[in-house]
């Protein structure tokens, strides 16, 4: 268990997170747009497919659903808040937030309305989230038609004299067109230093503060060409250093880190390495902000035949496994589909090793990515079904109310990438992608991923009634996100759309009261807001 936990957060912060800012640049996205889409989608699949893998077990959906969107919406967006502040986007914030109560809102009454819930009603959960993504689409696409308009605005009024009246016009327009400007595109940043590691070599470096502090530091934007060629070199062999490159990019601690970490830091290094060696293994890495953009000549051609084995031997144990039996007994029986696949791709790797040289990643790099994220995806979904079932054995054994289990400890577990993922964004520079993703995250969990499975359920002949799906704690989960979602509203809007870091704290506040109310409900002191059963009487008397 504390390497499934451990490999989580490795796998959201040093691989997929780089990818995803490559893919959102391939996409011509901006950095709002890749947050409720990319990046929300790759930090809550791997719970769809938990969820659709546990479709025949009696497990609330709805309630669990809604206490990881209100983890990830208030206490991953204040925390967000409290490590970068920062100025949002001011109507996809108000769009995403409405939308987000009018998914929570139509959920709520599709299940209450007549007790169950339909296929058609199932289909429009589905439905209004496609219609949220079309209108983000869309706008990102008028903004832009915007930018076009505002440049040739601006062109005519270069043109003409040069009066107070003209000057006027420009700087307004000027004003518009920057404002544009920093919403158009995903800017590839330099990283900063680790204050994860800054941290644990010197705790008392960095104090708790609620106040909001000046910007103070610059962020520049990083050159991808001067990247990929640092190291290229006509004059070496296309095989110079090969196994050096090979060996570095494996080894999971890194030699100046270990020399500068105190005791705590080295100890920090040694935890983290097996689930570093393990992605440095299996995932390819693309980063753009690495020298050669991450690329190992001989590591990724192994990768090549390596990372679409494994992922379908898993795959296929998980599928054929006995649920009341652990998968790994399958692997003997799996292993046969894994060298079916390596009867394409190990040629594939042969000529990628023939044609690319050590020093520079070839043009077809940017292919790695669709390995990166489907590796990530795939490995953070194994991660989340061991713990998930782990979980569920220790409240066997403590006797914990299954409820319970659901919407505190399952959904901070199960919601654990997202919080590392969205707050290493948000400190490498990415404030308004993370900010995006912990709304637009919560959202396609509770309504495509509920509705999913509620489909499921349904499919396979199976009822969905508002009991199996609330339990004890559903009501009170449906309550604190509204009750979340409308304070955020509130308050974006008071402090003019700036992140302040009080309001990150307020917002994990409200988490932490619902985490009251849970545990007094759990322990009998406070009754919860679920309907208790009624017993109609069977004799009326005069």
């Amino acid at each position: 268990m504390p390497h499934s936990i451990s490999a989580r957060p490795t796998i959201s912060t040093f691989s997929y997170s780089p990818a995803l800012k490559v893919v959102s640049q391939l996409l011509h996205m901006n950095e709002h747009l890749a947050g409720v889409t990319l990046m929300a989608f790759a930090n809550t699949s791997p719970d769809l497919a938990a969820n659709l893998a546990a479709i025949k077990q009696e497990v609330p959906v709805f309630a669990n659903s809604l206490a990881m969107a209100l983890f990830v919406s208030m206490f991953t967006g204040g925390m967000i808040c409290y490590i970068s502040p920062f100025k949002m986007n001011t109507h996809g914030t108000v769009r995403d937030i409405l939308f987000f109560m009018l998914g929570v809102a139509l959920l709520e009454y599709v299940m209450v309305s007549h007790g169950a819930v339909t296929m058609n009603e199932c289909f429009l959960l589905v439905m209004v989230y496609i219609s949220y993504i079309v209108v983000n689409i869309l706008d990102v696409y008028l903004m832009r038609k915007a930018m076009i308009t505002l440049e040739h605005q601006m062109a005519e009024l270069q043109d003409q004299p040069f009066t107070p009246e003209v000057r006027r016009k420009l700087e307004k327009l000027q004003e518009q067109y920057s404002e544009y400007a920093e919403d158009a595109t995903v800017e590839i940043l330099e990283r900063p230093d680790s204050k994860v590691r800054g941290s644990i070599v010197n705790p008392l470096s960095d104090k708790l503060s609620f106040a909001t502090k000046r910007a103070s530091r610059v962020r520049l934007s990083v050159n991808p060409q001067a990247t990929r060629s640092v190291f290229y070199n006509l004059t070496a062999g296309r095989n110079h250093g090969l196994l050096m490159d090979f060996f570095k990019t494996l080894n999971p601690i890194d030699v100046a880190e270990w020399r500068e970490n105190n005791m705590f830091g080295r100890a920090f290094q040694l935890a983290m390495a097996p689930a570093k060696f393990l992605c440095a293994a299996y995932i390819p890495l693309v980063d753009h902000e690495m020298e050669k953009h991450g690329w190992s000549k001989l590591l990724n051609c192994i990768h090549t035949f390596l990372n679409p084995a494994i992922t379908i031997v898993v795959s296929m144990a998980l599928l054929s496994s006995d649920k009341k039996k652990l998968w790994y007994w399958q692997l003997g029986n799996t292993y046969i589909y894994g060298l079916y696949s390596c009867a394409i791709t190990v040629p594939v790797a042969l000529v990628v090793f023939a044609h690319s040289r050590s020093d520079v990643p070839p043009i077809y790099h940017w292919l790695y990515t669709i390995m990166n994220l489907t590796g990530s995806t795939f490995l953070i979904f194994v991660c989340a079904s061991e713990i998930d079932k782990l979980l569920g054995v220790v409240g066997n054994i403590l006797n914990i109310e299954e409820d319970f289990m659901g919407v505190t400890v399952n959904a901070i577990t199960q919601a654990l990438g997202d919080l590392v993922a969205n707050t290493a964004m948000a400190y490498q520079g990415y404030e308004k992608m993370a900010y995006a993703a912990a709304i637009g995250g919560p959202f396609f969990n509770v309504l495509l991923a509920t509705g999913a499975v509620m489909y499921a359920k349904l499919n396979i002949g199976m009822e969905v009634t508002i009991q199996e799906q609330t339990g004890q704690y559903g009501t009170n989960a449906y309550i604190f996100l509204n009750l979340g979602l409308f304070a955020t509203l509130l308050w974006t809007s008071t402090l003019d759309f700036f992140a302040r870091r009080s309001m990150g704290v307020f917002s994990m506040g409200i988490y932490f009261l619902f985490l009251v109310f849970a545990l007094l409900t759990h322990q009998n002191v406070i009754h919860s807001f679920a309907h208790d059963p009624t017993v109609e009487p069977s004799l009326y008397l005069d």
